[in-house]
């Protein structure tokens, strides 16, 4: 059995699938679909400024550091290209993509006709 996913089609053991809304997903997708990002959270973005006024620094680890480190060589990409470039689920990218733009990191702007991801500035 595979995963119904739109862009996932992974194979899925025996007893392993969930049924999600009448669609037979993975686990990952199954947890995804329980737990989308969230692009907008007040509270978060608010958190995030307190933090920066207050002279804190944030750490930025792993998928963060990954993301930030590719748009700053690039000046830009879509959701679709990171996952692309940086050989992850797009859950994962767009998990984190709403941590950093909450943190004041990134945001999105139209570059070429398309929906891009940029550094904050």
């Amino acid at each position: 059995m595979q995963c119904q996913k739109e862009n996932c089609g992974v194979e899925i053991e025996e007893g392993e699938e969930r049924d999600f809304h009448g669609q037979i997903l993975c686990e990952d997708c199954y947890m995804d679909a329980l737990s989308p990002a969230r692009t907008c959270d007040p509270w978060a973005v608010r958190s995030a400024s307190l933090a920066k006024s207050s002279g804190e620094t944030t750490e930025h680890g792993g998928l963060q550091q990954d993301i930030l480190q590719l748009i700053r060589q690039t000046g830009g990409l879509s959701i679709v290209e990171m996952v692309e470039r940086l050989s992850v689920r797009t859950g994962d990218i767009e998990r984190e993509i709403a941590a950093l733009r909450h943190m004041e990191k990134i945001r999105a702007a139209m570059q070429g006709g398309k929906k891009v991801i940029v550094l904050w500035q």
